[in-house]
C-alpha cells in the first residue's frame, strides 16, 4: 500500500512536455509511480478536473530573519512553493560578530524593507560563523525547504569591520580571507554567493551596501573560492553601469569556474544597460564559453502604496509629517477632515536630499506610472487606466484622485505603482525573454520589502495572468510549469525536485485553474513586536504536498512541517521500483 495516492489529475511534470490525465503514487517522502496506479494509498486524494504540478521552486527571496523563528514561511507558501533561496543582494545574518547584530539588521531593513524591530526581537543569534547559521536554521521545522546564499555584505563586515561596512578597498589579505569564509559556507550547504552593486540598496542608514563598489579583483576572489568547492551559484544586482563593464567579469568568473552567474535583469530606472543590452552583453560572454543566467520578473516590479504602508504618494507633504506618528485611529480621522484633505493635496511636496531624487518625484508627482488596485486588478493595467487618466477624465488633479483611492475601505485603498518592468505600459517585451533558456523566473523578494510590495505571490500570477487571463499572447501552462519548477531547481543544481517523476522529491500542488485567483492584498501586523508586513492570499490551491506531506488544503495550513535546510546540490534520484 501506498503512503498517498493522487488520482486521475492532469498532470504538468515540469519537463515541458504536454500534460496528460494520471495518477501519482508517493512512498517515503518521493514519488513512486506516475501513470496508472493500481494500488491503494492510505491517503488518496481525488484530483480530477484538477492541474497537477510541482511545488513551486523561488529563487529570489529574504526570508534570512523570518526562517529562524516562522514554521510556515508565508505568504510564498501560500502560494505553491515548496523550496526557498534565501541570503540574496549581498545582505544575510551570517557570520556575524556579536557586535554587528544590530548593524546586520539596519542594513537587511534598509535594502529589503524589513522591520528591524522585528528582526531584533524574532532572530536569537545562536550562531556567529556561516555553517553555525545552517545548524541554527536545522532546529525549526518548516512546511518549505530553505536553501541560501553567503551574503556579500555580512563578510565584508565580518572580515574589514567599519572598513568593509564603508565599501573600502580590501587588501590582498581581506580577500583572502572572505574567499575562505565563502569557500567554509560552501562546504557546510550554501547554494552560492550573493552581492548587490545598486545604489537602490542602502543600510537604514543611508549607507551603500558592502560590496558596492568592489572590483573586479575582490570579486573574482570570491568567486575562485566557489569554483574550488565545485558548486554553486554567484548571484547579482546591480546598476550595470557601463563603465562598470560587468559582463566581462561575470564572463571571465563563469568560465574560470565553471559556475553560473546570474543578475537581476529587469527594465529599471537604475540601470544604464536597456533589458534588450543587457540580455545582448550576456549573450556575447555565454558565446565565449560562460554560463551567465538573467533572473527576470514576469511582472512590473513595484510599490503597492497604502497610508500605512512604506511609500505613498503624499509622504513628501509637510501635512503629513503632522500625523505619521499618530496612532492609526487618531490617523484615519485627521484624513477623513475635509479641511485636511484640501490641505495636503494642494501642498508641495518637500523632498530630502537624495541621489534618487527622481525616483522621489514619481512616488509624489508619477500619475501616468501608478493605478488604482481593485478586487479585479489586472496587473498588466493599460494607460488609459492610470491615475493621471483617471484625473483627466474626471475633471481633477491626479493627488485628488490617489488621495481617493487610499481612503477606500476606511482608509485601506491601494495604488499600483510599477517602478520598474513597466515603462512602456504593458508586458510585451517580456514575450519572448521568457521563452529563452538563458533566462530563469525569479526576484518575487519574498519576505522582503514588508510595506511595499507582497511580490511572493508571483508563481500565482505567472499562471493566472500568463497562462489563462492574459489578453494578449499567452505562454502554454507546461512552459510556465517547467520555467517555475525545473529550470529553477537546476540553476541551483537542485535536481532532486522540480519534475514528477519517479524517484523525485513529492513536491506536489494540486490546482483548480478555473478558480486560481489573487486575492486583495492587506497589511498585517504580524511581525514579531508588531512589525508589518503586506500579505496576499489566492484561490485555487487545493492541496500543497511537501515530502509527501500535505501541509495546505484549500489554503489552509495542515499543521504539518516536513521541510528541511537544502545543504549544497542534490543528486537526481534514481528511479524508484514500480509497485
Amino acid at each position: 500500500m501506498h503512503d498517498l495516492v493522487i488520482r486521475g489529475g492532469t498532470i504538468v511534470d515540469g519537463s515541458g512536455a504536454s500534460a496528460f490525465k494520471g495518477d501519482i503514487a508517493i512512498d517515503g517522502g518521493r514519488i513512486s509511480l506516475v501513470g496508472q496506479v493500481a494500488g491503494k494509498g492510505r491517503e488518496e486524494i481525488d484530483a480530477t478536473g484538477l492541474t497537477v504540478t510541482p511545488g513551486f521552486v523561488d529563487i529570489h527571496t529574504h526570508y534570512d530573519g523570518q526562517a529562524t523563528w516562522d514554521q510556515e514561511m508565508a505568504p510564498s507558501s501560500w502560494h505553491g512553493v515548496t523550496t526557498v533561496v534565501m541570503g540574496n543582494c549581498g545582505v544575510g545574518f551570517a557570520p556575524a560578530h556579536p557586535d554587528r547584530h544590530h548593524w546586520l539588521i539596519g542594513l537587511m531593513e534598509g535594502v529589503e524593507d524589513i522591520p528591524g524591530t522585528a528582526l531584533a526581537e524574532g532572530m536569537t543569534w545562536d550562531w556567529e560563523s556561516f555553517p553555525e547559521y545552517l545548524d541554527a536554521l536545522e532546529k525549526l521545522p518548516r512546511t518549505i525547504d530553505v536553501g541560501t546564499h553567503v551574503p556579500h555584505g555580512a563578510v565584508r563586515a565580518y572580515v574589514m569591520g567599519e572598513r568593509g561596512a564603508r565599501n573600502e578597498t580590501p587588501t590582498e589579505t581581506d580577500i583572502a580571507r572572505m574567499s575562505a569564509i565563502v569557500e567554509e559556507g560552501l562546504r557546510a550547504g550554501a547554494l552560492g554567493f550573493s552581492t548587490s552593486r545598486t545604489i537602490l540598496h542602502k543600510s537604514v542608514d543611508g549607507e551603500l551596501v558592502p560590496g558596492t563598489t568592489a572590483t573586479p579583483e575582490e570579486l573574482l576572489g570570491i568567486g575562485r573560492a566557489m569554483g574550488r568547492v565545485g558548486h554553486g551559484v554567484f548571484e547579482m544586482a546591480s546598476d550595470l553601469k557601463r563603465e562598470w563593464n560587468e559582463f566581462a567579469w561575470m564572463g571571465q568568473l563563469s568560465r574560470e569556474t565553471g559556475l553560473p552567474v546570474t543578475f537581476a535583469a529587469l527594465e529599471s530606472p537604475a540601470k544604464e544597460l536597456p533589458l534588450a543590452e543587457q540580455l545582448a552583453a550576456m549573450a556575447t560572454e555565454n558565446a565565449k564559453g560562460a554560463n551567465i543566467v538573467a533572473s527576470i520578473s514576469l511582472r512590473g516590479n513595484g510599490i503597492l502604496m497604502n497610508w500605512r504602508g512604506t511609500v505613498h504618494p503624499f509622504l513628501f507633504k509637510p501635512a503629513w509629517g503632522e500625523v505619521k506618528d499618530l496612532p492609526w485611529d487618531a490617523q484615519l480621522a485627521r484624513l477623513k477632515d475635509p479641511a485636511f484633505r484640501r490641505r495636503m493635496i494642494d501642498e508641495e511636496p518637500v523632498y530630502p536630499p537624495s541621489d534618487i531624487a527622481g525616483l522621489l518625484m514619481l512616488v509624489a508627482q508619477g500619475w501616468f506610472l501608478q493605478y488604482r488596485m481593485g478586487p479585479d486588478f489586472d496587473y498588466e493595467p493599460p494607460r488609459e487606466e492610470s491615475l493621471a487618466a483617471l484625473a483627466a477624465a474626471s475633471g481633477v488633479s491626479g493627488a485628488e484622485v490617489a488621495y481617493d483611492l487610499l481612503m477606500e475601505d476606511e482608509g485601506n485603498g491601494f495604488i499600483y505603482f510599477p517602478l520598474l518592468n513597466y515603462a512602456d505600459g504593458s508586458l510585451d517585451f517580456l514575450e519572448e525573454v521568457v521563452t529563452r533558456p538563458d533566462t530563469v523566473n525569479a526576484l518575487s523578494d519574498g519576505g522582503a520589502h514588508c510595506g511595499t510590495i507582497c511580490d511572493a505571490a508571483a508563481p500565482t500570477f505567472f499562471l493566472q495572468h500568463w497562462v489563462r487571463d492574459r489578453a494578449k499572447k499567452r505562454i502554454p501552462i507546461e512552459l510556465a510549469i517547467q520555467r517555475q519548477c525545473h529550470d529553477t531547481a537546476r540553476l541551483y543544481g537542485l535536481n532532486d525536485r522540480g519534475l514528477l517523476k519517479p524517484g523525485y522529491l513529492a513536491d506536489i500542488n494540486l490546482i483548480d485553474m478555473a478558480r486560481l485567483k489573487l486575492g486583495k492584498p492587506w497589511l498585517a501586523f504580524d511581525l514579531p513586536a508588531g512589525g508589518k508586513r503586506l500579505l496576499q492570499k489566492a484561490d485555487g490551491y487545493v492541496a500543497t504536498i511537501k515530502s509527501g506531506v500535505v501541509t495546505f488544503r484549500n489554503g489552509e495550513a495542515t499543521g504539518a512541517f516536513p521541510g528541511k535546510v537544502i545543504r549544497g546540490p542534490q543528486q537526481a534520484p534514481m528511479a524508484l521500483a514500480a509497485e
